[in-house]
């Protein structure tokens, strides 16, 4: 080897080794670059700029029916309940920026009065499966007539959203009887189950229904609070995931349980179950955050499951990255679980994240995630939101 190679090679190394302390040094501080004030996402009274520019999108896309048309295809294409939580999350958001800002009450109302309506003539004109996954139809559901409580639970939290925010009799009436049905399955079933797919009951979809029958009791004075204290009762006792003490995500009729603690699931869960109960609620997001959330080097994320549990990846899962195991899905729901409990070391995190490697794209004032999708912006829009709406719901 002769000495010109000998200096190259050691050049080479030499550049090599600086390049990699150079990395080493830098990589830490990247996060710096991304993370903000808690505020620049939520805030607890009123409205941060990206919330602005979150809603001033999606409130585009709703009143442009050919954009509106184009996006729904697409999420429809994928999954079509995505297109029905989508409705969910903007009525929600809706609803909690009208009590932020009462000033916009006059402009939201609409809106939300069009999400709702559209979304039940759907529902009675194409029926229920309109919503759902095609599997639904694989096989029959166990009770019948076949209602889904996963359409039944967000649409009765959608008109009590509404309701909460201004009142509207014809609203009424329509809420109560979708409660009244969720509640009669429940009493007929030992371990108070209901399908939202044949045979296949999602703790997520449980605690949305819990959440409205709280709204419902504030707002026309029943009293469903037995029946949730029940409801939670029996869940620690029959859908706790014994490694981890988390809720499982599904389970069947008879209690058998389908699926383990899932991030896509359980900070939802956690969030309406502080509606309905604090402490149980507190206890299961201490649990998720050990479990299911993450912070490395300054950026924060959610994992699909424990490392005591590894489910099999589904639409709601969103793409996983093996080694960190980062969950699109688990990553979003973190937001709203986060903002519930102000945990605002782990949202500053999140959101460090989500400006980092979700691709924001600004335009006319408005704000969209290449990285995400329509259902996911909505979601991230009511975590940015959130709070008002419990507030008022649980005040003595």
């Amino acid at each position: 080897m002769n000495s010109k190679l000998k200096l190259r090679l050691k050049a080479a190394g030499l550049g090599v080794c600086t390049f990699g302390l150079a990395f080493g040094a830098w990589l830490p501080c990247l996060h710096l670059l991304y993370t903000k004030p808690v505020s620049s996402f939520y805030r607890e009274s009123g409205i941060s700029p990206k919330t602005r520019e979150l809603a001033a999108r999606h409130l585009r896309l709703w009143r442009d029916p050919v954009s509106r048309t184009a996006e729904l295809k697409k999420m429809r294409g994928s999954n079509a309940e995505w297109d029905f939580m989508g409705r969910s999350f903007l009525v929600w958001s809706l609803a909690n920026m009208g009590l932020r800002e009462p000033q916009m009450k006059a402009q939201y109302l609409p809106v939300i009065d069009q999400f709702i309506q559209e979304t039940v003539r759907i529902e009675q004109q194409d029926g229920i499966y309109t919503f759902l996954m095609p599997y639904a139809k694989a096989r029959p559901y166990v009770v019948k007539p076949a209602r889904s409580l996963f359409i039944d639970g967000e649409i009765a939290l959608m008109m009590g959203a509404r309701r909460m925010l201004q009142e509207e009799p014809a609203y009424k009436q329509p809420m109560m009887e979708r409660l009244n049905a969720i509640e009669q399955r429940w009493r007929a079933n030992p371990i108070m189950a209901a399908e939202s797919y044949p045979d296949e009951c999602w703790t997520f979809d449980h605690a949305v229904a819990l959440a409205a029958f709280k709204i419902a009791d504030r707002l026309d004075g029943t009293d469903h609070s037995a029946l949730c204290k029940r409801w939670v009762e029996i869940a620690k006792e029959k859908l706790i995931h014994k490694e981890t003490g988390l809720l499982v995500s599904s389970f069947q009729t008879d209690g058998t349980q389908l699926d383990g603690p899932e991030g896509s699931t359980v900070w939802m869960v956690v969030h309406c179950l502080n509606v309905v109960d604090q402490e149980f609620a507190r206890d299961q997001y201490r649990r998720a955050r050990r479990e299911l959330g993450r912070v490395v080097l300054g950026f924060g994320y959610g994992t699909e499951w424990p490392s005591s549990w590894q489910g099999p990846r589904d639409i709601d899962s969103g793409m996983v990255i093996p080694g960190f195991e980062v969950s699109a899905g688990s990553s979003g729901m973190a937001f709203m679980a986060a903002s519930t409990f102000h945990d605002w070391e782990f949202l500053k995190a999140l959101n460090a994240t989500l400006d980092m490697a979700a691709f924001p794209s600004r335009k006319n004032g408005e704000l969209k995630y290449c990285g995400s999708n329509q259902v996911g912006d909505a979601a991230l829009l009511y975590a940015s939101v959130l709070g008002p709406l419990w507030e008022r719901t649980t005040k003595p």
